[in-house]
């Protein structure tokens, strides 16, 4: 049942693509379309169990499932037409989007299209971190959806790189399966979130060690450790089973 055409189609179901489209639609516009390549819409918060998502929006603390939800409902109700399990293949003049799904290739017309795609962190490769390649090495979006999609506990004392709010929520992904962080490390001199977020850490028992980079990652099957140093050139190394690299978003 994918309609083969539309007057705007957005590529992207989280909270990007979900609000333009219900905005779309309140403003009259007759038919939107919102493609997702996943099974469920709603984008990351699906995967963030915790708190606190949808104050701004719907002045209630929810949990991120919970504030997925919300924002399909709220599509839906406004006219959005939501189709999962879908794929954009390529963008074509027209414009015209090539997508897959499991009725197989079809193409859809659109007089607008919308990218909303998310973003990705920065890989470790990509920050040009050196050592061996072990298991344990995930980023927070990795994290989230084996902890509260799969249940799983990839470790159980990493050491979290960055200190962008993701990585805080990296903290609060950690508890939900009794992980216990042995350290935040920041390259700059003070956390890049607002204060009080540094206060956090702290108050868990978590140290912040600022003006400190990560230069290696240790471990052959799984990560033993970590090889770090300060802004006075001194390098120590702290014991960990893995490593959550954080932040530094890019659009994907």
């Amino acid at each position: 049942d994918l309609p083969a055409q539309a007057d705007v189609v957005i590529v992207g179901s989280g909270p990007a693509g979900l609000a333009a489209a219900t905005a779309l639609r309140r403003a009259g516009v007759a038919s939107v379309l919102v493609l997702e390549r996943e099974g469920q819409a709603g984008g990351i918060p699906r995967h963030c169990g915790h708190y606190p998502y949808g104050l701004r929006e719907f002045r209630r603390l929810l949990r991120g499932p919970d504030y997925a939800a919300r924002l399909v409902r709220e599509a839906l109700a406004a006219g959005v037409m939501i189709r999962t399990g879908v794929t954009v293949l390529a963008l074509h003049p027209g414009p015209k989007l090539s997508v897959t799904s499991d009725a197989g290739l079809s193409e859809i017309t659109a007089k607008r299209v919308l990218l909303a795609m998310g973003v990705r962190e920065t890989t470790r490769a990509a920050r040009l971190i050196g050592g061996t390649k072990p298991a344990g090495v995930l980023s927070t979006g990795a994290l989230q959806g084996l902890v509260y999609l799969d249940g799983m506990r990839p470790f159980r004392r990493p050491v979290i790189l960055g200190t962008e709010l993701v990585a805080f929520s990296a903290i609060l992904t950690c508890r939900y399966l009794g992980i216990r962080p042995v350290a935040m490390v920041e390259p700059g001199p003070r956390a890049t979130a607002r204060w009080p977020a540094a206060l956090f850490p702290r108050l868990l028992g978590i140290p912040l060690l600022r003006n400190t980079e990560l230069v290696e990652i240790e471990g052959k099957d799984q990560v033993t450790g970590v090889l770090l140093r300060s802004a006075d050139g001194a390098q120590h190394r702290i014991a960990a089973d893995g490593v959550l690299v954080t932040g530094r978003f890019r659009p994907e």
